[in-house]
């Protein structure tokens, strides 16, 4: 269950967590250090650096790997590898397929190079895609030894990669927007719309190392499967290596910048570090203490979280929010406090995403692909 609310939880900030910070800013007087601090880590980082919202998508992809060691685990348990691999490879195209769907299809025609408009082969459900392909086909033909060189091998050859080859036109090696070996290679060899106009934080390259924190996620689902480890244990090891991982990701960060948009090695052990630290305060509180009410709503929204992240492109929850608590409502409100209008319909918004996913859940209708 642990598992489950942790996948809810990162969703939440992505579907509607967001903007109910950001409305809690609108409220006149409220106004403190804290909250400001809260705004500033609900933005990425323009580069380089690490903030809260830079951990969403690869806490995701984390997930991801460790949800792997569970529903590949029971099938190869089964003795049914031709399955398993079925289901991987089937898996991973229709994520893709899906990600591609996302972001227009061919709604812009194939590509248009002076409005950079038309199909996106890459972005972030296709690299959940790529990352559950690659991981799911490594962890039904690898031991875990095998794991974990690839692991390194995919960690270290990144880092090598991009400290010592410098981009084809350039005197040096550089970490700098436009001017990596990384962004070069996707301006050269991925066609079609890119997000950043020449190259794309979700490339080629850059999903080489994104399949290590699969990876990582993996390790950690081994760990929670592992029957001959008690609980309280599981969660020192969580949290152990959580911290080591953090701490060794920021130094390593002084010498191989931590950057998201280039998913570096240095990222990657950072991310890793507070997910592992997460999953532990979240293990803990859940399944070793058992205080589990508090987290239905995240664990509703995490059993169908492809499900609420493609509705909310598509549906404007606070839009529809709106409609009930604008107006009349919204005037009452901010008569009472200014800004409490704007707090209403992003918390009405919310209540709605909630609501949906109960409804989903309580009627076991989940989005298995």
């Amino acid at each position: 269950m642990s598992l489950d609310a942790f996948r809810g939880f990162i969703m939440f900030w992505i579907v509607g967590g967001e903007a109910l910070a950001h409305a809690l800013t609108k409220l006149d007087g409220v106004q403190s250090e804290v909250l400001n601090t809260l705004i500033i880590q609900l933005q990425h980082v323009s580069w380089e650096g690490f903030r809260f919202y830079d951990l969403i998508f690869p806490t995701f992809v984390f997930i991801v790997g460790a949800s792997v060691a569970f529903s590949l685990g029971k099938l190869q348990a089964s003795g049914s590898r031709r399955a398993a691999v079925r289901r991987v490879i089937w898996r991973g195209f229709l994520l893709w397929l899906i990600g591609i769907i996302y972001y227009g299809g061919i709604s812009n025609g194939l590509y248009d190079a002076e409005t950079n408009k038309g199909v996106r082969l890459l972005g972030v459900l296709q690299r959940i895609g790529i990352c559950y392909l690659v991981t799911g086909l490594l962890f039904i033909y690898l031991p875990v030894r095998g794991l974990v060189v690839a692991f390194l091998v995919l960690l270290g050859g990144y880092w090598a990669l991009l400290s010592f080859v410098a981009a084809p036109g350039q005197e040096t090696v550089s970490f700098e927007a436009g001017r990596n070996i990384t962004n070069w290679f996707d301006s050269k060899y991925l066609p079609f719309s890119k997000w950043s106009g020449a190259y794309d934080p979700e490339g080629i390259l850059s999903t080489l190392p994104a399949i290590a924190t699969c990876l990582l996620g993996v390790f950690a689902g081994l760990l929670l499967k592992n029957e001959g480890l008690s609980r309280g244990k599981k969660v020192l090891l969580f949290f152990g290596v959580g911290v080591i991982f953090v701490l060794f990701g920021h130094l390593w960060g002084g010498y191989h910048p931590v950057i998201k948009c280039l998913w570096t090695s240095s990222f990657v052990i950072l991310a890793g570090g507070w997910s592992l630290i997460l999953l532990a305060l979240f293990y803990l509180v859940i399944d070793v203490v058992q205080l589990k009410k508090w987290a239905m709503p995240f664990v509703w929204i995490g059993m169908n979280p492809i499900v609420i992240y493609l509705l909310s492109s598509v549906l404007d929850f606070n839009h529809i929010a709106k409609r009930v608590l604008g107006g009349s409502v919204g005037d009452w409100a901010d008569g009472i406090l200014p800004g409490l209008g704007a707090l209403l319909i992003a918390v009405g918004g919310m209540f709605l995403i909630f609501w949906l996913c109960q409804t989903l859940y309580k009627r076991k209708v989940f989005l298995r692909i």
